[in-house]
């Protein structure tokens, strides 16, 4: 095997999987701050002939409308009885900064503000039926003012034909609602309702933009994943009639994410329902996920027809997705934190860490001690690594007197030198065996550290208060006593961001690299000798968990391979 091929092949590998993430996309994480709308907010009409005609039509929604107020332990809000909206929900165990005073964590807001999101329940008769049914501009009467986890309020509203529409919202400890829509039928004629359910944002939000990371339209149809960016549902709506996604079928749910939150529609598993992702051309771009019966509910005369159906709206903690999806037989439910491609590997190490964090209280400690364990499952491969490299440092003089012996024959120079290898019972590409297998749990664990709400400012000790987003502190204006931001700078200002960690992380890699035996090419020497300078560029715009993850794993492994190389029993005049 070619040493000089194979470890340069190893090093743009990485250089590729880790410089792809730090500079083509974006360097920093951005703060969800979504454009203003201006215009007013109306529902525009869906296609003519589809029974989802969710297009309720109306004027700019009032500011001031009634209300029922929302108090559960984690949730703070209210409903609008104008259009009978969830459009009002704040998420009390977060805020928005680390500041103590900082505002509380918003998820839906109404259409009467700048960035509206909101659920809503409604029904649309069957082709050729005429019942007045609610709309936007329905005012309903509520069976009480104050939502809790105790009491449940039911939102009703008379059509003056014989229907009484009523929509009934219960709330438990965290954020699953659970909402039964129902129509009482006094008329003396049978009606045929579909009854409708959808989530609604009037508004595209500013993404984070990261390629590991999913923000959109989301759910699971079919029992297949499927997830559909602001830019795709636009584009393929415009293809499809506004629709950009459909599929008809009992089970699954769906709605639209972002990096913590979750607002997700969840039917009744056992009723056949078509869901929709949706784009809407209307004074500005509208993203829309709903759920439509595939049959309209029949009422006869003196009877009540009820369809039953939750909403997820709050933060995408992993443990309690995973009660959700046991408790409701949901599919992938847990799937709306996005673990990724790696989701066998990436989810259990949460799992590790979050039990690690329940045992010492803190997430960045909670990494080192996952960082050890791991390091004790691979120790067989690593001890045969350091080993193998051990022999290969004692092999170097050799080495580099057969490749100045036969520097003019470079064919019989490798043949002689696999010779050696196979003699001395040598692995040239052992040394890259800890690194290979070390590169799935670094992306998993990089996925655990940026995606998943635990991790959202959690501290480690000294400056470093939140360890999913990049070390704080700068070497390039002296760690904030040069009163400037280097990183504002033109084409060169996302790398000028190098903190305390990403420095030690480079000191670490450097002092693995010198017990490593050195490349007997000088031009690769060279380049192995930059390579602790480059990955030190490139983990200083990752999250500080993942450089302290890098770092102590570094520390780990030197001492590891100190001793192993101690233990050697290898003698120059032996080899």
């Amino acid at each position: 095997m070619d040493q000089k091929r194979l470890f340069l092949a190893i090093a743009v590998s990485l250089a590729i999987l880790l410089g792809y993430q730090t500079f083509l996309a974006p360097l920093m994480p951005k703060a969800p701050v979504a454009p203003v709308q201006t215009a007013a907010q109306t529902t525009p009409a869906t296609p003519a002939g589809n029974a989802a005609a969710m297009a309720l039509s109306g004027p700019a929604v009032p500011k001031n409308v009634p209300r029922v107020k929302i108090d559960a332990p984690r949730v703070r809000g209210s409903i609008s009885l104008l259009g009978a909206r969830l459009d009002d929900i704040v998420l009390t165990d977060y805020r928005e900064t680390l500041q103590p005073n900082s505002p509380f964590v918003r998820l839906l807001e109404p259409r009467s503000d700048n960035h509206p999101y909101y659920v809503q329940y409604g029904w649309t008769p069957a082709t050729g039926e005429t019942a007045k049914v609610p709309d936007n501009e329905t005012v309903w009467t509520a069976s009480a003012d104050t939502l809790t986890a105790q009491t449940p309020v039911t939102l009703s509203w008379n059509n003056g034909a014989g229907l009484t529409f009523k929509i009934e919202m219960a709330i438990d400890n965290d954020y699953l609602f659970t909402v039964k829509q129902s129509v009482v039928n006094a008329g003396a004629q049978p009606v045929k309702l579909f009854p409708w359910s959808r989530i609604r944002r009037d508004y595209k939000p500013e993404v984070a933009g990261y390629y590991v990371l999913f923000e959109g339209l989301y759910g699971v149809a079919g029992g297949t994943l499927k997830e559909m960016n602001y830019d795709d549902a636009k584009s393929g709506s415009e293809k499809k009639n506004g629709i950009a996604f459909d599929s008809t079928g009992a089970g699954g749910w769906a709605g639209i994410t972002d990096k913590y939150w979750l607002a997700a529609l969840i039917p009744d598993q056992t009723v056949p329902q078509t869901v929709n992702f949706r784009h809407i051309d209307d004074h500005g771009d509208r993203y829309q996920v709903d759920y439509l019966t595939q049959e309209p509910e029949t009422i006869a005369p003196g009877a009540t027809a009820t369809l039953g159906s939750h909403v997820f709206a709050g933060a995408k903690l992993v443990h309690l997705l995973d009660r959700y999806q046991d408790a409701l037989n949901l599919p992938h439910f847990d799937k709306a934190v996005d673990f990724g491609w790696f989701y066998f590997l990436t989810k259990p190490i949460f799992y590790a860490i979050d039990f690690l964090y329940g045992l010492i209280g803190n997430f960045g400690l909670a990494i080192m001690v996952f960082t050890v364990f791991a390091k004790a499952v691979f120790f067989p491969l690593a001890n045969y690594s350091y080993r193998s490299m051990s022999k290969m440092k004692l092999l170097g003089p050799k080495v580099t007197a057969l490749r100045e012996r036969l520097k003019d024959d470079p064919q019989k120079m490798q043949q002689e030198m696999m010779g050696l290898y196979k003699a001395e019972k040598v692995n040239p590409a052992s040394g890259c065996l800890p690194m290979l297998v070390q590169i799935p749990v670094f992306f998993s664990l990089y996925k655990v550290i940026f995606v998943t709400i635990e991790m959202r400012q959690a501290p480690f000790f000294g400056w470093i208060h939140d360890l999913s987003v990049v070390d704080p502190t700068n070497i390039f204006n002296l760690f904030g006593l040069i009163p400037f931001d280097p990183t504002v700078l033109p084409l060169v200002g996302p790398f000028l961001h190098l903190g305390v960690w990403p420095v030690i992380m480079g000191i670490t890699m450097f002092c693995q690299q010198m017990l490593n035996p050195p490349p007997p090419d000088p031009v690769q020497a060279r380049l192995f000798k930059f390579m602790p300078i480059l990955f030190t560029f490139m983990m200083g715009n990752f999250p500080a968990g993942l450089v302290i993850y890098w770092s102590w794993n570094n520390t780990l492994s030197i001492g590891q391979q100190w001793l192993i190389m101690r233990r050697t029993h290898l003698d120059k005049t032996k080899v």
